[in-house]
C-alpha cells in the first residue's frame, strides 16, 4: 500500500525485536543506527516488495529484498538507470545503450540472467508496461532517475503476489512522492580513454587499417531534470511533478583501439583483424576454390583480405529521451485516500552499422554482363554470351553509407487508485492501471535483394548499345540502373539511389490491469497462536489484465527484400486476458519467548486463468525466525508460473541470422566426418563447407501457438546478523537461494542443435538442419530451425553476502561501509528434454551466450569528512572470470573496477545545493577482448561485451543540484 492513510496501533512488542535483521540493507549509504521506537510511538505502514500485507519498514519479510538508496545515483553520477543495476551482483546485464546490431533501443533488466521475460518490474508495486515488440520485458529509460527514492531486488517467484513474469524476481523502483518545493539536476558527462592495447594495435597495422586516437574524449551526455512538489495546506496531500530531458552523444567503433578492427569470429581464436567477406572492392567466388577481387577492369586473386565493418559501428548509441509524469495523493480521512500516477516518456535511438550490400545473393553471373571486359570475361570461364556461371558476389556497398536504424519508443503510463481504512484492523487498495506504448522504426541505406538482383542483371540495350538492366529492356522493371561492381569506382549515385531501400514499421502495445484486494489483522477476533500478542494478518484480493500486441512492418520487412535484415520480419498480432485471485496470511507463532523472540510463517497463493486456455496456481511459504535480538534465520518456497507472452505465441516463424560457428564448416572441420554427416554434410563436401567469416548464420525463428506454461519451484535459506549490543552499526545477511525452472520457453540455439544432431544423429533434432547444395548454413535459405519450444530445464543457485557498517571516527568524521557478494554456484540448463546439461556457471558463449561469472561483487565505502559539508566515495567493482564454453579459446579474466566521487553542499540562493563530480574506472581498465564476443547474439559489440565490462573507459561527470 506504501500508506500514510491510516497509522496503526502503537507498534506491537513483535516488531521491536530484531527488526534490523530483517532488512538485509543493501544501501551504500548506511544511515546511523536509528533507536528503537518506544511502546507509545506509531509508525507508517509500509508494503514491502514481495507483499502485500503492510508492516514496519524494517521487517521487510522471510524473503531476502536487496535495497538500492537514491543516494548511489548520485555519487556514481548515473543518469541511465540500467548503468546502476547492472552493476548488481545479482543482475546479469542485457539490453543497454551500447548495442548497436540488432539493437531494440531499449534498456532492460534480468535477474539471476534467466532472462528480462521472468524478471518483474514494478514502479510503486504496480507493474510496468511492454517496453518493445521485440524484447516485451519493460525499458526502464522510462524510470525518472532524479525521483527514484530506492530500488528494491527481491529474489526468487513472486508470482504468487504479482502475477506471471516474476519467477527470477522482482525489481520494485519506489519513487519520491511527498517531495515539496522545487528542484533542478543538471549533469553533464561523458568518457575519456587513452589506448593501450598493443597486440590489436600491431593488428591493425598488420592488417593496413586505420589506428584509433592516442586519447580520445567522447560520448558526452547532458542530462536536466526538474522536480516539483506541493503539499496541501491540511497536509493531507502531495502533488509532485517532473520534466527531464537527457541527450547523449554516439561513440563509434574506431574510436577505441581495441574496436577498430573486426576481429576474427569464426574459425580463429579471435585476435587477428578479419571481417566480411562482403568486402569492397567485389569478393567473386564459386565457393569451390576459386576467389577474384577487382582491380581496375579485372578480376585479380583474392589477397584473403576482408571488410572492416567495425569503425562505423556505434558503441555507444546516440539517444535523445524526454520525459515527465507526476505522483499525486489526498487523504479526505482515514477511510479514503485517492491517489494517482503519470509517467511519460518519448526515447529515439539510432544504431549504426556497416554499409548495406550484396551479401552472395546472387548465384550465377550472365556472360552478356556488359559490364565484364575480356579479362573478366574469360576468368569466369565464359565460352559465349549466353552462357551463366555459377559465381556467387559479395559487394559492400561502401558509396551509400552506413545503415542506421532509427528506433523511437513513446510511451504512457497512468494509474488512479482509492484506499483507506474500513475500519481498525481492516483496509482497502483499488487502483487501475494503464500502459501504452507507441514504437516506430525507419531503417535507412538498406539495399533492396531484388533491385540488386536486377542491376547486376546488366546487357548492352540493343539500340545504343550502352549497358542496361535486362528487366529494363524486358519492362519488368523500367526504373533498373545497372550497378557497376566490375570495375573500380564504376558505381554511380544513381545506381545506389535505385538500390537504397528504407524500410518501416510500427507497433502498439497496451497493457490494462485493474487490482483490488482488502488487508485485515484478525488479533480481535481471536485469531492468536497461544505463544504470540499478535494476531494472523491477511489480504483477499482479485486482479484483471488485458494485454494485446499489433506490430507492423512494410513490404520491405516483411518480405525479406532488406539484403542486410538476415530474412524476413512479419507482422505478429495478438491479445490475452488473465482473471486471477490471491490470498496472503502473515501468522505470528510466538513472540517474546526464551530462544523464540518472534517465530511468523508467510503463507500466500494466487490462482491465474488466461484466455489462451492456460490455467496455473502460484504460492509460496515462507517463514522467519528470531531467537534472540540481533539475529534472525528465514527460508522460503515458491512456485511461480510463467505463461507464454504474446510474442511467444503468435510471432509467425522466419528466417534470421545467428551468431556463432558451423562446427562442420572450413579446411579443418572440428567434427568428425561421421558427425558431421549427421548434420547433412556428404563425404564430398567435408572439409569444403564454407565458413562465414562473420560468424553470421541462417535459423528460422518464431513463435509457436502450442507452448505450455513454464513453471518454477525457488528456495531461499539465509541469516541476519545486527550484533548491536557490542558493534552497533553493523549489518550482515547470508542467503542461499535456488531457482529451479521446467518446461522453460526459449529458443534452442542453433550451434547446440548443430552440435547435438552430429553427437547424437537424433532424427527429430537432425530434421532441423537445412544445408545448400555446398553444406552451406548461410546463403540463400539454408537454415537451422529454431522456434520458440519449451526446453528441458534451468538449475541456477547461488549465495548472496551482504554487509554494511556505519560508524564514528572521531575527529576524522564518520564512514559508512556496504558489500555486496554474489557467488554463482550453478547454472544448469537442458536446451532438449531428456538431453545432455550444459553447465554456464562461469562461461560465455554458445548456448551459454552471456558471460556468467561465479563471483561478482560491489564494495563502497563513503566518507563524511570533519567538514561536514563534503563526503567521498570509493567504489570497488568485481566481475569474475568467465571461460568459453566447450570450445575453450578464449577466457575473460576477471576485472576490477575502482569508482571515486565527492559531494560538496553548500547554501546558494538561500537553499541546499549539491555538487557532485566522480570518475567510474578511474584507472581506464581495457574490457576483455576477442572477435568471438561478436557471436554472443546482439549483446557483443566492438569485439567485447560492453554491457557486462566497462567498455569506454573512464566515465567522468559533474551534476549540479540546486533546490528552491
Amino acid at each position: 500500500m506504501n500508506s500514510s492513510y491510516t497509522i496503526r496501533k502503537a507498534v506491537r512488542r513483535a516488531l521491536c525485536f530484531g527488526a534490523v535483521a530483517t532488512a538485509g540493507s543493501y544501501a551504500p549509504l548506511v544511515a546511523a543506527q536509528q533507536p528503537e521506537p518506544q511502546p507509545n510511538q506509531e509508525l507508517e505502514e509500509i508494503t514491502v516488495t514481495g507483499s502485500r500485507i503492510a508492516t514496519d519498514p524494517n521487517l521487510i519479510s522471510s524473503s531476502p529484498v536487496s535495497q538500492v538508496s537514491s543516494e548511489e545515483l548520485t555519487y556514481r553520477g548515473i543518469t541511465r538507470v540500467e548503468d546502476l543495476i547492472n552493476d548488481l551482483p545479482q543482475i546479469t546485464p542485457e539490453l543497454s545503450a551500447n548495442e548497436s546490431n540488432g539493437a531494440t533501443g531499449t534498456a532492460t533488466l534480468d535477474l539471476r540472467g534467466l532472462d528480462s521475460d521472468r524478471t518483474l518490474v514494478l514502479v510503486n508495486g504496480h507493474r510496468m508496461g511492454f517496453g518493445d515488440p521485440f524484447v516485451l520485458a519493460p525499458d526502464v529509460n522510462q524510470i525518472p532517475g532524479a525521483l527514484v527514492d530506492q530500488v528494491e531486488l527481491l529474489t526468487g517467484g513472486a508470482s504468487s503476489t504479482y502475477g506471471s513474469d516474476a519467477m527470477a524476481g522482482v525489481v520494485n523502483f519506489i519513487m519520491k512522492d511527498d517531495f515539496e518545493g522545487f528542484q533542478v539536476d543538471v549533469q553533464f558527462s561523458g568518457y575519456q580513454h587513452s589506448q593501450g592495447n598493443d597486440s590489436v594495435q600491431e593488428q591493425i597495422d598488420a592488417a593496413g587499417f586505420e589506428q584509433a586516437p592516442d586519447d580520445v574524449t567522447d560520448g558526452a551526455t547532458t542530462s536536466i531534470n526538474l522536480i516539483v512538489g506541493v503539499n496541501s495546506e491540511d497536509g493531507r496531500g502531495n502533488l509532485t511533478g517532473y520534466l527531464g530531458y537527457r541527450d547523449i552523444n554516439a561513440i563509434t567503433q574506431d574510436s577505441r583501439d581495441f574496436s577498430a578492427c573486426a576481429l576474427d569470429s569464426g574459425d580463429f581464436d579471435g585476435t587477428v583483424c578479419s571481417g566480411s567477406a562482403t568486402r569492397f572492392p567485389a569478393l567473386i567466388t564459386d565457393f569451390s576454390g576459386t576467389y577474384f577481387s577487382v582491380e581496375g577492369d579485372e578480376f585479380v586473386p583474392w589477397d584473403g583480405s576482408y571488410y572492416n565493418f567495425g569503425p562505423l559501428n556505434y558503441f555507444q548509441r546516440p539517444d535523445e529521451r524526454y520525459t515527465g509524469g507526476m505522483f499525486g495523493k489526498y487523504e479526505v480521512d482515514e477511510h479514503l485516500e485517492g491517489y494517482a500516477e503519470f509517467m511519460f516518456m518519448d526515447d529515439r535511438s539510432l544504431a549504426q552499422i556497416a554499409p548495406s550490400g550484396a551479401f552472395f545473393v546472387t548465384s550465377t553471373i550472365n556472360c552478356s554482363n556488359a559490364f565484364l571486359s575480356d579479362q573478366q570475361f574469360a576468368a569466369l570461364g565464359c565460352t559465349g554470351d549466353d552462357d551463366v556461371v555459377p559465381f556467387y558476389i559479395g559487394r559492400r556497398a561502401v558509396e551509400g553509407g552506413p545503415r542506421f536504424d532509427d528506433l523511437r519508443h513513446t510511451s504512457w503510463r497512468s494509474l488512479a487508485g482509492v484506499r483507506g481504512a474500513i475500519n481498525d484492523n481492516w483496509n482497502y487498495d483499488v487502483f487501475a492501471n494503464f500502459a501504452r506504448l507507441t514504437f516506430s522504426e525507419t531503417y535507412q541505406n538498406d539495399m533492396s535483394t531484388t533491385r540488386i538482383i536486377r542491376a547486376l542483371d546488366v546487357v548492352a540495350d540493343p539500340t545504343t548499345g550502352e549497358p542496361v538492366c535486362q528487366s529494363v529492356i524486358d519492362g519488368s522493371d523500367p526504373t533498373c540502373v545497372p550497378w557497376n561492381i566490375f570495375q573500380t569506382d564504376g558505381v554511380t549515385q544513381e545506381a545506389i539511389d535505385y538500390l537504397v531501400l528504407p524500410l518501416f514499421s510500427n507497433a502498439q502495445l497496451n497493457q490494462d490491469q485493474m487490482v483490488g484486494f482488502v488487508e485485515g489483522d484478525l488479533t480481535d477476533l481471536g485469531l492468536v497462536s497461544p505463544w504470540a500478542e499478535n494476531g494472523i494478518e491477511m489480504v483477499v484480493g482479485a486482479e484483471y489484465r488485458d494485454e494485446s500486441f499489433d506490430f507492423n512492418p512494410d513490404q520491405g520487412f516483411q518480405s525479406g527484400d532488406g539484403a542486410g535484415q538476415g530474412g524476413p520480419i512479419p507482422p505478429v498480432t495478438g491479445s490475452q486476458n488473465i482473471k486471477e485471485v490471491f490470498t496472503e496470511f502473515r501468522v505470528p507463532i510466538a513472540e517474546g519467548l526464551t530462544a523464540l523472540e518472534s517465530l511468523s510463517l508467510d503463507l500466500r497463493y494466487r490462482y491465474s486463468d488466461y484466455s489462451t486456455g492456460i490455467s496455473a496456481d502460484t504460492y509460496n511459504i515462507g517463514g522467519a525466525w528470531v531467537p534472540y535480538e540481533g539475529i534472525k534465520f528465514r527460508g522460503g518456497y515458491s512456485r511461480a508460473v510463467r505463461a507464454p507472452n504474446i510474442r511467444e505465441q503468435f510471432e509467425p516463424q522466419n528466417l534470421g541470422l545467428w551468431g556463432g560457428t558451423d562446427p562442420c564448416a572450413g579446411d579443418t572441420p572440428e567434427l568428425s566426418p561421421e558427425e558431421c554427416a549427421n548434420t547433412g554434410v556428404t563425404a564430398a563436401q567435408y572439409g569444403s563447407v564454407p565458413s562465414n567469416p562473420a560468424g553470421q548464420y541462417n535459423a528460422i525463428f518464431g513463435g509457436n501457438p502450442d507452448l505450455d506454461a513454464e513453471k518454477s519451484d525457488s528456495y531461499t535459506i539465509g541469516a541476519v546478523f545486527t550484533p548491536t549490543q557490542w558493534l552497533d552499526g553493523l549489518t550482515l545477511s547470508v542467503d542461499w537461494w535456488k531457482i529451479e525452472i521446467e518446461d522453460a520457453i526459449d529458443e534452442i540455439q542453433p550451434e547446440f542443435l548443430i552440435r547435438e544432431c552430429a553427437a547424437t544423429g537424433d532424427p527429430t533434432i537432425c530434421g532441423l538442419i537445412s544445408r545448400g547444395p555446398n553444406g552451406n548454413l548461410w546463403l540463400a535459405q539454408n537454415a537451422v530451425v529454431s522456434t520458440q519450444v519449451n526446453i528441458g530445464f534451468f538449475d541456477v543457485s547461488g549465495v548472496d553476502l551482504v554487509g554494511s557498517y556505519a560508524f564514528e571516527a572521531g575527529g576524522l568524521g564518520s564512514f559508512d561501509l556496504s558489500f555486496r557478494g554474489t557467488w554463482l554456484d550453478k547454472f544448469d540448463q537442458q536446451p532438449v528434454p531428456g538431453g545432455d546439461v550444459e553447465q554456464c556457471a562461469g562461461e560465455w558463449g554458445g548456448s551459454c551466450e552471456r558471460p556468467r561469472p561465479e563471483w561478482k561483487h560491489l564494495l563502497n565505502a563513503v566518507w563524511t569528512t570533519p567538514l561536514d559539508n563534503l563526503s567521498v566515495s570509493a567504489a570497488w567493482r568485481y566481475v569474475g572470470a568467465v571461460d568459453e564454453f566447450i570450445l575453450d579459446r578464449y577466457t575473460a579474466d576477471a576485472q576490477h573496477y575502482l569508482d571515486l566521487s565527492g559531494t560538496y553542499y553548500a547554501d546558494w540562493f538561500g537553499e541546499e545545493t549539491v555538487i557532485t563530480a566522480g570518475v567510474s574506472n578511474v584507472l581506464d581498465n581495457d574490457p576483455p577482448v576477442s572477435g568471438l564476443f561478436s557471436n554472443v547474439s546482439v549483446f557483443g559489440n566492438g569485439n567485447t561485451i560492453p554491457a557486462t565490462w566497462d567498455a569506454l573507459g573512464r566515465y567522468w561527470f559533474v551534476n549540479l543540484t540546486q533546490r528552491f
